[in-house]
C-alpha cells in the first residue's frame, strides 16, 4: 500500500458536509498527500465517500477504537471497501484509553491481541492494517501482527525508539502537530487549547514521562519545552525543520495535524501551504 511521504489527520473530513469533505479529499490528492488519517474514533464505513471522491488516495481509520467495533464486523467492512477500492483502505486499530472507554477498559494490551486474533480469524489481512502504539509491547505487536505502527503525540526521539523496535520493513507513521502562526506565543496558545485534553490521559502522560518529559513538563496544557517539542510551531519551514526530524529518526510517512481553535475544522488553507512538502524529494 503506497501510503504517500505525507499524508493528513483530521477529525473535520468524517464530519459535517459531505460534498465538501469530497472535494477537499479530491483536493488533497491533487495536492500530492498521500493519505487521510480519519481521527476521532471512526468506523471503517466513514472512509467510503473520502475513497469514492478520489482515485489514488488511501484513507486510513486514525484510530478505529476496538472496544466500539466487532472484529468480524470491522473484517467484513474492510474487504467489501478493498473489492471496491483496492489497496487503498488502511485499517487503523487502537485501544484508546480508560477515561473514554469506561469500565470496558481492562487489560488494554491482551484486548488487541485477542481483536488481532478474531480478525486474523476472519480473513482481514494483517498487511492492510497498522496499530496505534507508544510503548514497546504494542510496538512489537505492530511488527508481528500489523503492517506497522501509527503513534500519536510524539517526538522524533519516539520515532527513533519506535524504529529501533520496529526493525526495518514495517511502516511507522508518526502523527505530528502543526500551528502555522510566526507569532511563538500565539502558535503556543493555540497548541496548549489541543493539548490540554490529551494530557488527561494517562496513555499520553506516561509516554511523555518515559522520552524524559518531567512531571511539571506533563501538568495542566503543558510545559513551553512539551509543546514545542511535540508541536511544529512557526511557518512551512519550521515544519518542514520537524518532518525532516522524524524522517530522519526512522518514519516513513508523517501524518500532519494541522491544529486550529476548533478540532473539527478542515484547515484546507493550511494544507495548500504545507503541500510542497508532500512531494519534496520525489
Amino acid at each position: 500500500m503506497d501510503v504517500g511521504r505525507l499524508g493528513v489527520w483530521n477529525v473535520g473530513l468524517r464530519l459535517g458536509d459531505a460534498k465538501r469533505n469530497a472535494e477537499a479529499a479530491a483536493e488533497l490528492e491533487e495536492l500530492g498527500y498521500g493519505t487521510v488519517w480519519l481521527g476521532g474514533g471512526p468506523g471503517v464505513a466513514e472512509a467510503a465517500p473520502l475513497l469514492q471522491a478520489t482515485s489514488r488516495l488511501v484513507v486510513a481509520t486514525g484510530i478505529l477504537n476496538i472496544w466500539d467495533h466487532e472484529p468480524e464486523a470491522v473484517a467484513e467492512q474492510s474487504a467489501a471497501l478493498d473489492e471496491d477500492h483496492p489497496g487503498r483502505f488502511l485499517l487503523g486499530l487502537g485501544a484508546s484509553h480508560s477515561a473514554l472507554v469506561g469500565d470496558r477498559y481492562s487489560r488494554p494490551y491482551s484486548a488487541m491481541i485477542d481483536y488481532l486474533d478474531r480478525l486474523d480469524a476472519a480473513g482481514s489481512p494483517a498487511g492492510s492494517r497498522v496499530l496505534a502504539a507508544l510503548g514497546p509491547k504494542m510496538l512489537a505487536a505492530s511488527r508481528d501482527r500489523a503492517a506497522g505502527a501509527h503513534p500519536y503525540l510524539v517526538t522524533p526521539e519516539h520515532t527513533s525508539r519506535a524504529r529501533e523496535t520496529l526493525g526495518a520493513g514495517p511502516l511507522l507513521a508518526p502523527e505530528v502537530k502543526v500551528v502555522l502562526n510566526r507569532d511563538l506565543a500565539a502558535a503556543r496558545d493555540v497548541a496548549r487549547g489541543h493539548l490540554a485534553t490529551y494530557l488527561r490521559l494517562p496513555n499520553y502522560t506516561s509516554n511523555l514521562l518515559r522520552l524524559g518529559f518531567s512531571e511539571d513538563d506533563v501538568a495542566g496544557a503543558g510545559s513551553d519545552l512539551l509543546v514545542d517539542s511535540v508541536f511544529a510551531l512557526g511557518d512551512v519551514d519550521a515544519v518542514a525543520r520537524r518532518v525532516t526530524e522524524h524522517f530522519d529518526a526512522g518514519a516513513d510517512h508523517i501524518a500532519i495535524q494541522a491544529v486550529t481553535p476548533e478540532m473539527t475544522d478542515v484547515p484546507l488553507a493550511d494544507w495548500r501551504k504545507l503541500a510542497p512538502l508532500a512531494t519534496a524529494g520525489a
